[in-house]
């Protein structure tokens, strides 16, 4: 897999600010119509908008989207499974791990088996 930096850096190597919704899904290998779909699922996922009306992402949305995308595809979660997920991690953490360690919220696991074994223990 490429560098992330080489993927968001222009053609003259200079990072970008803004990225238009098409330069996104170049990048993130995700249509434009579902970019727009998942606007409306996930709300805080709301790209800034030029005078024009066009969506501006910045690299942190780039972010949260690949992680939307690993975990609708690669972990086969549902879209109110991923929005629960997120929020668990809570949005700043999600996308500062990448969706590389997403599984290492220890914190939200402890707390899903001490469920777990609350519901166990009282059919008892």
């Amino acid at each position: 897999m490429e560098d992330r930096d080489d993927i968001h850096a222009s053609a003259d190597g200079a990072k970008k600010r803004y990225y238009r919704i098409g330069e996104v899904s170049r990048i993130t290998g995700v249509k434009s119509y579902v970019l727009r779909y998942w606007e409306s699922e996930f709300r805080w996922m709301a790209p800034q908008k030029s005078r024009s009306k066009q969506r501006l992402y910045r690299q942190r949305d780039i972010e949260m989207i690949l992680l939307i995308k690993k975990l609708l595809h690669e972990q086969r979660y549902t879209i109110a499974g991923a929005r629960k997920k997120i929020a668990e991690l809570g949005a700043t953490k999600a996308r500062d791990s990448g969706g590389l360690a997403i599984e290492t919220n220890h914190r939200a696991r402890y707390r899903k088996i001490r469920e777990e074994l609350t519901a166990i223990r009282a059919m008892l």
